[in-house]
């Protein structure tokens, strides 16, 4: 039987977690401290994995059934859904990296480099910018090579 509502809001906490089924894989957890998570339960090469899809009611019903679709469609185009958001994620915390570098590092037409770091700035010339790369680059060259413990 398809969840609604009402039953999603009457569930009680017992000691133990409590699957409620809806249809197509989609379930909601109810713990024993009485929060609700969405879960979308699915296999992929013959492998039964799980997929969290939001908290209820910060994700209603309804958008859980959407979302479930969503990575239903991906199941049926042969794409793992919980990989795809676990490549989404990276890519979002790699954005977020390289933005915050845009931030704390600046290059100027001169060649000259400026670190910003909380509230306090290092600005180099551009030879002390020279001899800073110069020195990562030999370091990079040595842990290249390999150390003792490589």
């Amino acid at each position: 039987m398809a969840l609604s509502i009402s039953i999603i809001d009457s569930a009680k906490s017992t000691d133990k977690p409590v699957k409620m089924f809806d249809e197509k894989g989609l379930f909601l957890l109810v713990m024993p401290n009485c929060s609700k998570y969405w879960r979308l339960k699915y296999r992929f090469e013959r492998k039964e994995k799980q997929l969290a899809l939001g908290v209820y009611p910060d994700v209603s019903l309804k958008e859980a059934r959407e979302r479930r679709e969503v990575f239903r469609s991906m199941l049926a185009e042969g794409i793992d859904p919980g990989e795809q958001v676990k490549m989404q994620r990276a890519a979002a915390k790699a954005e977020e990296g390289r933005k915050i570098a845009l931030t704390r590092f600046t290059l100027g037409n001169d060649g000259a480099l400026a670190v910003v770091l909380g509230n306090r700035r290092l600005s180099l010339t551009p030879g002390e910018t020279v001899e800073l790369r110069s020195f990562l680059d030999a370091t990079r060259a040595v842990s290249a090579k390999g150390g003792p413990c490589h």
